[in-house]
């Protein structure tokens, strides 16, 4: 999708405020790149395909969606589930988001939720409706992902509010860490001006919930995993704010080169002068401003980087130990399982052996 993503997205607390854009107000960088500003106020120029590269690792797994119907008074309650995430996309009708801390966020038609963390939250027609958890409601099977739930009075003549909603395993590869630093909620207006790219998939979304034609439910669990992708990139570009760890990384244009290129090519055995050769900096210069932003070495963070891209390997694929060991550059699968078991304290047999067990025993609800 080459159409820049122009959605409104914001933290909440964040509407209206400084939040600095990349690029700044009416500067825009050249086609694929995101701008930004380097500690003293000079102006970068940093490749998005660091971008493309997360987006790419970005998976959404044990993925399942409801599209519900309520009428004029509804409200549905969202268990916490870590290591999940939410998205909600509001197709008819007005909703009140209830946060567990009792912060009301207002939601119009069009307007999407993504929670990273998976916290517990309401979905509401007003702030003093009562609610019920949406596992209660009774679920007719759309396809293998997608169930449908009617809310409704038995009284309602129709719906007053049709949305979509699901949760799933949100894994970014090995760029994980970069998760933990988005906020608890993020918000797309459908009335945002600045970000118009996303506006189409979530047209898209509201008229196949409302038309309901032949293959519907399939289509939208699609569209929802665009949009999540898009919305994650937009945080990236616009209100990734945070000065801290792989964010500030991502932003600092002696760091983020030397990250593509680990991602690139996770199975080549790094040294610092090569990564410091990547970003033209000394290698003393290199090493320091890695461990002071990312919080750990170069090489410690190739390292984990390897496992955590074992880890995925060895519970999505089909690919054997011997030759994951052998795709990540190590001479045996000994030496492979040795590293494996030191960084995440499980053997990668164990590892694949957890992941069997847990997809028979099916995924959670969402």
């Amino acid at each position: 999708m080459t159409e820049s993503l122009q959605s409104l997205i914001e933290a909440p607390g964040e509407r209206g405020g400084g939040t600095e854009r990349a690029g700044g107000a009416g500067e825009p960088g050249a086609p694929g790149e995101v701008c930004g500003f380097d500690e003293s106020g000079g102006r970068f120029a940093l490749s998005s395909d660091l971008i493309s590269e997360l987006l790419t690792s970005m998976r959404l797994r044990g993925v399942r969606y409801r599209r519900v119907q309520a009428g004029p008074r509804f409200g549905v309650t969202f268990d916490a589930k870590p290591g999940r995430a939410y998205f909600h996309f509001l197709a008819v009708g007005s909703a009140v988001l209830r946060t567990q801390d009792g912060t009301l966020h207002e939601l119009a038609a069009g307007n999407a939720v993504f929670m990273p963390h998976g916290q517990g939250h309401q979905l509401l027609s007003g702030p003093d409706i009562p609610a019920r958890g949406i596992e209660s409601f009774a679920a007719v099977p759309l396809s293998n992902a997608v169930c449908a739930v009617d809310a409704c009075a038995s009284t309602a003549p129709a719906p007053s509010a049709i949305f979509f909603t699901g949760s799933m395993e949100f894994d970014l590869g090995g760029m994980q860490g970069l998760s933990q630093l988005m906020p608890e909620i993020m918000l797309v207006n459908a009335v945002g001006k600045r970000y118009p790219g996303l506006m189409p998939i979530l047209a898209s979304m509201r008229r196949e919930l409302g038309s309901a034609r032949v293959g519907f439910a399939g289509i939208l669990a699609r569209l929802a995993e665009v949009a999540a992708a898009m919305i994650v990139r937009g945080w990236i570009e616009c209100g990734c704010d945070s000065s801290s760890g792989l964010v500030a990384a991502l932003r600092d244009p002696r760091l983020a080169r030397a990250i593509l290129a680990l991602h690139r090519e996770p199975g080549r055995h790094w040294t610092v002068a090569e990564l410091a050769a990547e970003c033209n900096v000394s290698r003393s210069v290199f090493a320091d401003r890695f461990q002071a932003t990312i919080g750990v070495p170069p090489l410690r963070y190739a390292t984990e980087l390897r496992m955590l891209l074992a880890g995925q390997w060895l519970a999505q694929d089909t690919l054997s130990i011997q030759s994951v060991a052998l795709r990540l550059g190590y001479t045996s699968q000994a030496a492979f399982s040795r590293a494996f078991k030191r960084v995440t304290g499980h053997s990668p047999g164990a590892r694949r052996g957890a992941t069997a067990l847990a997809e028979a025993a099916g995924p959670s609800a969402g």
